[in-house]
């Protein structure tokens, strides 16, 4: 597309000329595999996101405001995204402005006092964590890591991550919000709306946060969030994480009142039992099936060479032969881990007796190898930080999500064993890394410090090889059915990501999305949200990416 000159030149004037391009070199550099999270689907299709006819970097709210009021003027769709971690931070349509909201990355207040912070979109998590550590205060850091946007996470997008259990979800962490509404007005919701503060997303102003985020959000496809404040939470430790060791084996020493531990259970259903007791107990500060994502066959192996700086993944075969890692491996198949972090020495010391009376209860144990000094000081950095999430992608490049039982841990826990064998079989045939099947990872919690666990099934393989790309994308349709079969109640991962890019990988987006809407339990639920997206985006500005149906 050859970008008209006049709107052009009058978006240049709202951001000057050092923040705007259609350079087909530029604008290549802003499309992506159409996918989820960090999957590359690899060279074999046209699965990429779609070029835009421009890429603007808006430095303020009074510039996306006027970019957002020129759109509406000429019909133009736009596109925000603030540290492009998913496809769907990209367009999904042609000719669409791309806003790329680095520019905007100021903490704009840290209240110690009432715990919240006032945030714009290029925030990330680790800039917001060092600096709420210094006044005594932590941030909720999403499963994709605290290289992303916390804006975008909160306002946009899922945000779930191991501080589920004490820090919530982003979703309840969310307090007022500034908007840029589709059709360029700006909309303060909240207390906010009623100039009272950003303490609160819910009153005494108008709260919106139904209409414009829901549980997965928008993905950016309903106007342009500018700033929010987002809830913190206490922090008992030093000012900074005093980190020591070379990559990948950094870890943090911190004082007593911090415990890691990987812990497991004799069955799924003690393993559920131990997550019920842990929320009615109210202890945890931190709980995921975080190394699990590395699979139920390789993860303390993995473990052994991450906290090695002189292992590398050519070690791994040999690691698997040690009788002590196999022995290890075992006795870790149904585990997670949790940090207990004490707000005094005798909220620690309660806190351990607690959760060592839940394990006496499930028959649980404490597994001895993370124990190791150095493997628990690199695990309680890892969970509190979560700083390497480019390990998602070490086994071969490319990898996504399967099944993603969203419920109480009961029922992923029943049907736990059962997906993972089905993907153990699926794994035999190549395509994939064979893992053992249970890759599941996830949160310990959900809404209010309890109530749910995630069961993301880590599909790992090599995206630039075709056999194992298109295996695993039928291993993707095969999980698909046999939910359906199954019955099962769940997120169902690999729907998610299918609607990003199509089924096949050569079917539009579009088309996928609106299957998997109309085959939903609820379709109207989608009917609804387009008359939604009607009222609010007049002139259809936004992407595809807003759940709608439009018959």
């Amino acid at each position: 597309m050859t970008f008209n000159k006049d709107i052009y030149r009058a978006l240049e004037d709202i951001v000057g000329s050092a923040n705007i391009s259609d350079d087909p070199a530029v604008l290549d550099s802003y499309i992506y595999s159409l996918a989820h999270t960090a999957i590359h689907i690899g060279p074999f299709y046209n699965t990429f996101t779609p070029q835009g006819a421009a890429v603007l970097m808006p430095g303020n709210t009074e510039e996306v405001q006027a970019i957002v009021k020129l759109c509406n003027k000429y019909k133009i769709k736009y596109k925000a995204s603030s540290t492009f971690w998913s496809a769907q931070g990209y367009p999904s349509e042609d000719n669409t402005i791309q806003l790329d909201m680095r520019r905007m990355d100021r903490i704009l207040e840290i209240d110690e006092k009432n715990m919240f912070a006032v945030i714009e979109p290029g925030v990330i998590a680790a800039t917001l964590q060092a600096e709420a550590m210094q006044v005594g205060l932590n941030t909720h850091i999403p499963g994709s890591g605290c290289s992303c946007s916390v804006l975008a996470s909160a306002t946009s997008y899922l945000g779930s991550g191991p501080g589920n259990l004490y820090g919530g979800w982003y979703y309840e962490n969310l307090l007022g919000v500034e908007w840029v509404i589709p059709t360029g007005e700006i909309f303060k919701t909240g207390s906010l709306g009623s100039g009272c503060g950003w303490f609160c997303g819910e009153g005494p102003g108008p709260s919106m946060k139904g209409v414009f985020r829901g549980f997965l959000g928008a993905k950016g496809s309903m106007g342009v969030f500018t700033k929010c404040a987002i809830k913190l939470f206490a922090w008992p430790g030093p000012k900074s994480l005093p980190v020591k060791g070379i990559v990948p084996a950094y870890r943090t020493t911190l004082p007593d009142n911090f415990k890691a531990y990987t812990v497991a259970f004799p069955s799924w259903k003690a393993w559920a039992d131990a997550a019920y007791s842990i929320w009615d107990a109210g202890i945890g500060y931190l709980a995921h099936r975080q190394f699990n994502m590395f699979g139920r066959d390789l993860k303390y192996a993995m473990v052994k060479i991450l906290t090695d700086p002189t292992k590398t993944l050519g070690d791994l075969e040999e690691i698997l032969e040690d009788p002590e890692v196999q022995k290890v491996t075992e006795e870790s198949k149904r585990d997670f881990q949790i940090i207990l972090v004490g707000m005094t020495k005798r909220d620690i010391e309660w806190q351990e007796k607690a959760f060592d009376e839940i394990l006496n209860k499930t028959g649980g144990w404490k597994v001895e190898a993370m124990n190791d000094p150095d493997v628990h000081d690199w695990a309680l950095l890892y969970l509190l930080r979560l700083g390497h999430k480019n390990l998602n992608l070490v086994f071969g490049g490319g990898y996504d999500g399967a099944f993603g039982f969203l419920l109480p841990a009961d029922y992923g826990a029943s049907h736990a064993e059962e997906a993972g064998e089905f993907k153990k079989e699926w794994e035999k045939r190549g395509a994939m890394v064979e893992a053992g099947g249970d890759c599941m990872m996830g949160p310990i919690g959900g809404q209010g410090g309890g109530g749910t666990c995630l069961w993301e099934n880590f599909t790992c393989f090599d995206s630039h090889d075709k056999e194992s790309t298109e295996g695993t994308l039928e291993f993707f349709d095969a999980c698909t059915k046999l939910s359906k079969e199954k019955g099962w109640v769940g997120a169902g991962m690999e729907k998610w990501n299918s609607a990003a890019r199509g089924s096949d990988g050569r079917t539009t987006p579009k088309e996928e999305r609106d299957r998997i809407h109309r085959s939903a339990p609820q379709p109207s639920v989608y009917r609804y949200q387009r008359k939604i997206k009607e009222v609010f985006n007049p002139n259809d500005c936004g992407d595809e990416y807003f759940e709608t149906l439009d018959d």
